[in-house]
């Protein structure tokens, strides 16, 4: 399981956009790190390696990609002898831990697997067994959508979907956060500094 740094454009009013998007990694890392019978990973370009080292936990791979394709974060999960990898994208700090395995499931019979943000566009995580598919377009987690992946894949059923959640981009979703929800520690003291 990979969360991946991508860009983070937004930050909440008085709230410095290097500790925003710090705050919010570190929230998706610890949720994959706390996960049964997953190994947690971060993939990264070289510009992040800091921030990836910073918010990793000891022993945690960084991955350092030329981008953040899925089909480059799935190629260093290959290389490291993974035969099933997910990538998480690193702005969705109260991302339930039963999604994360929802969106693993349909490896059993599928070779790919998406969740789609929600609301959209793109998406919050993607799933594939290993080596990845050869038909797999170059896509990232910003710009991908499940209608491009199955329209890639040789026939429909080859790409399952698990349920959405939301990213932090923006307002509006920031607004949908539950304090009753646990997890998002690091995102919820910076929010209430």
């Amino acid at each position: 399981m990979i969360a991946v740094l991508g860009p983070v454009e937004w930050s909440p009013p008085g709230v410095d956009l290097a500790r925003w998007r710090a705050a919010l990694a570190e929230d998706v890392v610890d949720l994959l790190a706390t996960l049964n019978e997953v190994d947690p990973a971060i993939a990264a370009l070289a510009a992040d390696r800091a921030l990836a080292e910073s918010v990793a936990w000891p022993s945690m791979p960084v991955y350092e990609v030329p981008d953040l394709t899925a089909g480059a974060v799935f190629a260093a999960a290959a290389k490291d002898g993974y035969d099933q990898a997910a990538a998480v994208v690193a702005d969705a700090p109260d991302l339930p831990g039963l999604l994360v395995g929802k969106l693993l499931r349909p490896l059993t019979t599928r070779p790919l697997a998406v969740a789609p943000a929600d609301p959209g566009p793109g998406l919050l995580g993607v799933a594939s067994r290993l080596p990845a598919p050869d038909w797999l377009p170059a896509f990232d987690l910003d710009g991908g959508s499940i209608l491009e992946l199955r329209s890639a894949a040789p026939q429909l059923p080859d790409v399952g979907s698990s349920p959405g959640w939301r990213r932090l981009r923006g307002p509006a979703e920031l607004a949908t956060l539950d304090p009753a929800v646990e997890g998002w520690e690091t995102t919820r003291a910076l929010l209430s500094a």
